[in-house]
């Protein structure tokens, strides 16, 4: 899932949005949005028969929903309809739900925070904090993963300065990098995990955040010490500064015994988190 995407959930259940930097708007997946109030057990059926009533009634919500690429759950991107606020509104009045009211205030209140979080970006954080306290994570490892994040956001920082592409080119240095420290790839580390759309990272243990932050920093400090620009001198900095992380893994796992890169997840020993709207 690309930087703008993100996973918003309303009573426990997926809503898939995307930011849009220049309108300064969210787009949401209809699909997602139709199932959650419609609760049909088919909802892309469900939106199919709806849309085709709409352009029979003369409706121009159709015509204003848009199509963007959507993770979907076997991991790959999919051209999905999307809605902004104000389109999601009037399909919203479409749906006959006891959830339609709850929604609407739900929707209005993300997109307002969402505006929130650009003025002042320390809410965004605070944000990220309360909804891993939600899913049961202690404070030691909220902190652990806040702390990764900045590490992260540092080296991406340095890539868009020095001629690589977000997107893309993005995903191909952070698998050299984890495949460099792990041994495996950011998609079989997942699989290991039994994740399909869920962020890696937040269902890593301490030890793991901890060394993926480790080939981070590696990483950005080699790269920055050889000027690295474009693809082929970043690729170069990523696997030494993946090595790096590997040679401590090596040394820790040789001699505590006990292995760093885990199949464990949130997901099968957490609850269900309380709602986060």
């Amino acid at each position: 899932m690309n930087d703008a995407t993100k996973i918003a959930l309303f009573e426990g259940k997926e809503i898939r949005r995307y930011w849009d930097d220049k309108q300064e708007k969210w787009y949401f997946s209809v699909v997602d949005v139709v199932g959650v109030l419609s609760e049909s057990t088919d909802p892309r059926n469900y939106w199919k028969v709806l849309k085709s009533r709409l352009k029979d009634e003369g409706s121009e919500v159709v015509t204003k929903c848009n199509q963007l690429k959507m993770r979907a759950t076997d991991g790959k991107y999919y051209l999905t309809d999307t809605a902004d606020t104000e389109v999601m509104f009037r399909i919203i009045q479409s749906i006959p739900s006891p959830n339609a009211e709850p929604f609407k205030l739900w929707l209005a209140r993300v997109g307002y925070e969402r505006v929130q979080e650009i003025a002042d970006p320390e809410r965004s954080l605070n944000r990220a904090r309360e909804n891993w306290k939600l899913y049961g994570r202690s404070e030691k490892w909220i902190q652990q993963r806040m702390m990764g994040q900045e590490t992260r956001n540092k080296l991406t920082d340095y890539w868009s300065k020095h001629e690589v592409k977000k997107g893309g080119e993005f995903a191909v240095l952070t698998n050299i990098i984890h495949k460099e420290w792990t041994d495996m790839s950011v998609k079989e580390h997942k699989e290991l995990k039994g994740l399909k759309t869920q962020n890696l990272r937040d269902h890593m243990n301490e030890a793991e955040l901890i060394f993926t932050a480790l080939a981070e920093l590696s990483t950005r400090q080699i790269a920055e010490t050889i000027e690295a620009t474009g693809m082929d001198e970043n690729k170069v900095a990523g696997k030494k500064g993946g090595g790096i992380a590997k040679k401590a893994r090596l040394e820790l796992e040789g001699e505590t015994g006990k292995k760093i890169v885990s199949g464990d997840n949130f997901l099968s020993s957490q609850k269900s988190p309380k709602k986060l709207n």
